[in-house]
C-alpha cells in the first residue's frame, strides 16, 4: 500500500466560500480546471484536460463522496495511459479565521510505471501550486 500524499494549506476565507470554488463549474475555472461536464453529485464523471491547447492528457474523475462545505472525493484517472485510478479527497475544516483545506491524493503508486509526469514529485508539486497558490490566490484577493 502507498503512502498517500497530503497537501494542507489555510486559506482566509470562509468555507461556504471556499467549497463553491470546488464545487462551481465558473469559480473552477478561474483557479483550477475549465470542467464543463462537472455536477457535484456522487456517481457523477467528469473530464477534463490541462490547460492550453495541447490536450496530451485526459483527466476521467468519479465522485464517490460530497458533503457539503466538508468533503469532495473522486477518482482521478488518465484512460489514455493506464486503466488505473487513484483517489482525491478534498476536506475542509471551519477555523475562527478562515478554512484549513486538506487534500489527500492515494494510490499514486498506480502511476509509477507513466513516467516522470506521473510521479509522487510532479503530483506533489502541483498540488502545492494549485492549493497553495492558484486557490489561495483567488479566495485571498
Amino acid at each position: 500500500m502507498s503512502t498517500p500524499i497530503v497537501v494542507q494549506y489555510k486559506i482566509n476565507a470562509p468555507a461556504e466560500k471556499v467549497w463553491r470554488a470546488l464545487t462551481d463549474q465558473d469559480e473552477m475555472k478561474s483557479w483550477y480546471f475549465n470542467i464543463s461536464d462537472f455536477e457535484p453529485e456522487a456517481g457523477k464523471v467528469f473530464n477534463f484536460y490541462e490547460p492550453g491547447e495541447a490536450r496530451k492528457y485526459h483527466h476521467q474523475c468519479e465522485i464517490l463522496e460530497i458533503i457539503h462545505s466538508q468533503i469532495l472525493k473522486y477518482t482521478w484517472a488518465y484512460p489514455d495511459f493506464s486503466p488505473l485510478k487513484t483517489v482525491v479527497t478534498w476536506e475542509l475544516f471551519s477555523e475562527q479565521n478562515g478554512t484549513v483545506v486538506t487534500l489527500v491524493h492515494d494510490g499514486i503508486d498506480n502511476f509509477k510505471d507513466l513516467g516522470e509526469g506521473f510521479s509522487r514529485e510532479s503530483f506533489t508539486e502541483g498540488w502545492n501550486v494549485i492549493i497553495g497558490e492558484s486557490l489561495k490566490g483567488f479566495l485571498e484577493n
